[in-house]
């Protein structure tokens, strides 16, 4: 089985985390740091299969529901967003960590797979003021866009 470690960047990130959750009195534990530094050291979006196939090399036998349970409580404490058209996951420590989400975007390219998040604010009112003239309230949203990045013009 390989080590629990992760790269420093990582540490400092997933440290961070732990404090945030702490601030909110919910607890960070090993499975759930292990998945989130799993998901940050990803260069791509993760999917939960994924994750577990990881978690296993690193921990052994692990069931879905368990990995599922870790996503839910990254997803509920901002601590991670899932990308709908990908079914995977992306961290999002190191800008917001807000506890019930925030206004994301996501560009997504569709040769290399590589995702940006964007948090552009302009974006989400104006996605709120065209619901609002329709009779619509938005509790939450999540923008996502495919193309291509600048690398792969």
């Amino acid at each position: 089985m390989a080590t629990d470690a992760f790269s420093p960047r990582t540490d400092a990130l997933l440290d961070r985390a732990a404090a945030m959750c702490e601030a909110r009195n919910v607890r960070l534990t090993g499975l759930r740091r292990q998945v989130l530094g799993l998901i940050l050291e990803s260069p791509n979006p993760t999917g939960a299969y994924d994750l577990l196939e990881r978690l296993r090399e690193r921990r052994g036998p692990s069931a879905p529901p368990t990995v599922y349970r870790a996503l839910e409580f990254l997803r509920e404490n901002g601590l991670v967003h899932r990308l709908e058209r990908l079914s995977a996951f992306v961290g999002c420590v190191e800008a917001h960590g807000h506890l019930h989400g925030h206004p994301a975007q996501f560009l997504i390219c569709r040769t290399c797979g590589r995702v940006t998040e964007l948090e552009d604010h302009d974006l989400a009112h104006a996605l709120a003021d065209a619901a609002k003239k329709v009779g619509f309230t938005i509790s939450g949203a999540t923008v996502e866009a495919e193309g291509l990045c600048a690398d792969c013009r």
